[in-house]
C-alpha cells in the first residue's frame, strides 16, 4: 500500500531522474556512497517516520505539553520517537565523519527529513532545531565548543534551540535588550527575556543548548551590537558531566494554533531563581567574536528558513495524498451526463471539480518539493563543487532562492491543505480526519522564521540589489538556460517555455521599474506581491525542469509520468497567468497601501 505521508516514487524521480544525485559520489566527500546507500537511508527514514512519528501525531496535538511543578510534561510517545530517531544517526546525516556524521549529500538529508516532517511536524521540530544549532556551532564555534556541545547533540543526548525574539522586539532584532556582562573567568552572565522559543524547555533530553542573542555593554547600537552565546539549561562540570542548573527559568508555555506537540516557551535569563556560584545571571559562552552574533545566527536562520519551507511542503504533501485517497473511496453523486437517479454513485474523484482541486494540490506540493530539493542540491554544490567559481555561483543562487523557498511553500502548500479539507467536504473540518490538523500546523509556517513580509523585504530590498544585481541576473540566466533547453526539445516543452520566458522577461523589467524612482518606500510598498509573483515564476521553472526530465525518462511507469505532465500543464495554465496582473500592479508603482493612513481604518 502506498504511503500517505510522501510519495517515494516522486522522491525517486526528483533525486535520480532529475537531480542525478548519484553523480555526487564522484566527489571525494561522497565517494563512500552509492545509489544503494542513498535509497537505503531513505528506506530507513520512511520506516521510522511511519512507525514511530506518525502514530502519535494526533495524540500530541490533542494532549499539549503542560507545566507541573516547574517541569514540562509531554506524552511519552514523543520521547520514544526521538530516541528512535537518535538511533538512526540521521541528525548527523550530512555532517563530517569526524563528528559522527555520515557525510551524505544535503539533498538526500533533506529528502529523508521530509518524511519526519510529513509524519509529525511537532515532534520533528526538536531534531530540526537541534540540527540547525549544531551546524551553526560547527561553522562558528571553537573546537572546544564543538566537542562540548555539538557531539552530545549529534548523539541525541542534548537538544538545541535558537533564542532571538523578545516580547518588546518581535522580529525587529535591532531592539533586543538581553545583556551579557563579561566575567573574569571568560564567561558572560546573561539577563533578559526571550519569547516564542520552540523547544525551550522539556524533559526529552539530558540538556538543552540555547543559542542566545544578547548585547555586551558598551557595544554599538542596533544589530551591529548583537553577540551570540551558548547558554545551556544545565551547566557542565570540568569533566563534561551534568552539574548545576543554569539561571534559565521557564516562565510559561505558549499555546499555538498548530505544532502543539512542540513546547513553545517564554524564558527568563538571570532571574535569580538558579544562582550558579551564588551569583544571579545565566552563564553563557561567547561564540566567535563579539558583536558578530546576527551574522552568525543567520547561518541557522537561513537553514531554518529552507527547513520551514520543507516542513510546509511536507504538510501540504501528506494532506494532498490523504485527500486523494479519500476522493478515490468516497462515493457521492453521479456524472453530470447521467440522469438516472437509480444509477450507482461514483467516487468523488470522478467529478471534474474534485480533480481540479487535486491537480492544484499536486502542482503546489510537487513543485514545492522540487524547489526544496533543488536548494539542497545547491548546498552540495556550494560545499563540494571542484571549481571555486561553481561554488560561488551555487552560494549566490541559493541566497536568492532562500526567501522564496521559505515563503512560497508556506503560502501555497497551506492552500493545498485548504483544498484537502474541501475535498473531504463536511468531514474535512472535523477532527475525525487528519487534514484539519495539517492545515493548523501549516498555518504557522507563514510566520515561522520570518513572515511573508519579512521574506519579501529580503528578496526585493536586499537580494535583488546585492552585488549590483548579480544574484537576480544569475537567477534569470539560470532559468533562461532551462527555457532554451525546452525550446530545443520542441513539442509541449517548447510551448510552456514560451510562457515562462515571457514571465521571466517581466521579472527583469518590473524589478528595474520598481527601483527606478530611487525611493525605497515606493519600491518596497508592494514587496509581498513581488515575492508571490517571482515565486510563481520560480516554481513554473521547477515544473518545466520536471517536464524535461519526464521526456528524458522514456515510457516506464506511464501513469506517473503522465501525472507529471498534467500537473505541469495545470501550473502553466492556471497558476502562472496569476503573475500577469501582479506584474502590472508592480509596474504601475501603485501607492494605495503606502498612502493609506491609520485613521482611515
Amino acid at each position: 500500500m502506498s504511503s500517505t505521508l510522501l510519495s517515494r516514487r516522486d522522491l525517486r524521480f526528483l533525486l535520480h531522474d532529475w537531480l542525478d544525485v548519484t553523480r555526487l559520489t564522484e566527489r571525494p566527500r561522497y565517494a563512500e556512497h552509492s545509489r544503494e546507500t542513498f535509497d537505503a537511508v531513505l528506506d530507513l527514514a520512511e520506516r521510522v517516520a511511519t512507525e514511530r512519528f506518525a502514530p502519535h501525531n494526533r495524540a500530541a496535538d490533542r494532549t499539549e505539553p503542560t507545566v507541573d511543578g516547574g517541569r514540562v510534561r509531554i506524552i511519552p510517545q514523543v520521547g520514544e520517537a526521538l530516541d528512535a530517531f537518535a538511533q538512526t544517526g540521521l541528525l548527523a546525516a550530512a555532517m563530517d565523519e569526524s563528528i559522527g556524521g555520515m557525510q551524505l549529500p544535503h539533498v538526500v538529508q533533506a529528502a529523508c527529513f521530509a518524511w519526519f516532517q510529513a509524519a509529525n511536524v511537532g515532534t520533528s521540530a526538536y531534531p530540526f532545531l537541534t540540527l540547525g544549532n549544531a551546524n551553526l556551532l560547527l561553522a562558528h564555534g571553537s573546537p572546544e565548543q564543538v566537542d562540548t556541545w555539538v557531539r552530545p547533540m549529534v548523539e541525541g543526548r542534548f537538544f538545541g534551540t535558537m533564542c532571538l525574539s523578545e516580547p518588546q522586539a518581535g522580529s525587529s532584532l535591532a531592539d533586543v535588550t538581553t545583556r551579557a556582562e563579561p566575567q573574569d573567568d571568560g564567561t558572560h552572565r546573561l539577563y533578559g527575556t526571550k519569547m516564542w522559543i520552540s523547544g525551550g524547555d522539556h524533559e526529552l533530553a539530558e540538556n538543552i543548548v540555547h543559542l542566545v542573542l544578547a548585547r555586551i555593554p558598551g557595544g554599538p547600537p542596533g544589530v551591529k551590537g548583537i553577540s551570540l552565546f551558548i547558554v545551556p539549561k544545565v551547566l557542565l562540570d570540568g569533566d563534561g558531566a551534568l552539574g548545576a542548573r543554569n539561571d534559565v527559568v521557564l516562565v510559561g508555555l505558549n499555546h499555538k494554533l498548530g505544532y502543539r506537540g512542540t513546547t513553545n516557551t517564554l524564558l527568563n535569563f538571570g532571574e535569580g531563581v538558579h544562582r550558579p556560584g551564588g551569583r544571579p545571571g545565566a552563564v553563557g559562552y561567547l561564540v566567535g567574536e563579539p558583536h558578530q552574533g546576527l551574522a552568525q545566527m543567520f547561518h541557522m536562520m537561513n537553514e531554518a528558513r529552507i527547513g520551514v519551507g520543507a516542513g510546509a511542503t511536507a504538510l501540504g504533501y501528506t494532506g494532498y495524498l490523504k485527500s486523494l485517497a479519500y476522493a478515490r473511496q468516497r462515493p457521492q453523486g453521479r456524472p453530470v451526463a447521467d440522469k438516472d437517479p437509480t444509477a450507482p454513485q461514483v467516487p468523488i474523484i470522478a467529478h471534474a471539480d474534485v480533480r481540479r482541486m487535486l491537480l492544484a494540490q499536486k502542482s503546489y506540493v510537487e513543485g514545492a518539493l522540487a524547489l526544496i530539493l533543488y536548494c539542497g542540491r545547491l548546498l552540495d554544490e556550494e560545499r563540494t563543487a571542484p571549481d571555486p567559481a561553481d561554488r560561488q555561483r551555487a552560494h549566490l543562487l541559493l541566497d536568492m532562492l532562500t526567501p522564496i523557498a521559505k515563503s512560497w511553500p508556506s503560502q501555497w502548500c497551506l492552500a493545498a491543505n485548504d483544498l484537502a479539507i474541501q475535498v473531504h467536504g463536511g468531514y474535512g473540518y472535523t477532527r475525525d480526519y487528519d487534514v484539519e490538523q495539517h492545515w493548523r500546523d501549516n498555518r504557522l509556517n507563514a510566520i515561522h522564521e520570518g513572515t511573508h513580509g519579512i521574506q519579501a523585504l529580503d528578496l526585493l530590498g536586499r537580494k535583488v540589489t546585492m552585488a549590483g544585481g548579480a544574484g537576480l541576473s544569475l537567477l534569470v540566466d539560470t532559468i533562461r538556460a532551462t527555457v532554451t533547453r525546452a525550446w530545443k526539445a520542441e513539442g509541449e516543452a517548447a510551448e510552456l517555455a514560451g510562457a515562462l520566458g515571457a514571465a521571466l522577461d517581466r521579472v527583469a523589467l518590473v524589478t528595474r521599474r520598481v527601483w527606478s524612482t530611487g525611493d525605497p518606500q515606493v519600491a518596497l510598498a508592494n514587496a509581498s506581491v513581488y515575492l508571490e509573483a517571482v515565486g510563481h515564476v520560480v516554481v513554473a521553472w521547477m515544473w518545466l525542469e520536471q517536464l524535461l526530465a519526464v521526456e528524458a525518462a522514456g515510457t516506464a511507469d506511464e501513469d506517473f509520468l503522465a501525472g507529471k505532465r498534467q500537473a505541469s500543464r495545470y501550473f502553466f495554465r492556471y497558476e502562472l497567468p496569476r503573475t500577469g496582473p501582479q506584474f502590472d500592479l508592480l509596474e504601475s508603482l501603485d501607492r494605495t497601501t503606502l498612502d493609506t493612513r491609520d485613521t482611515w481604518f
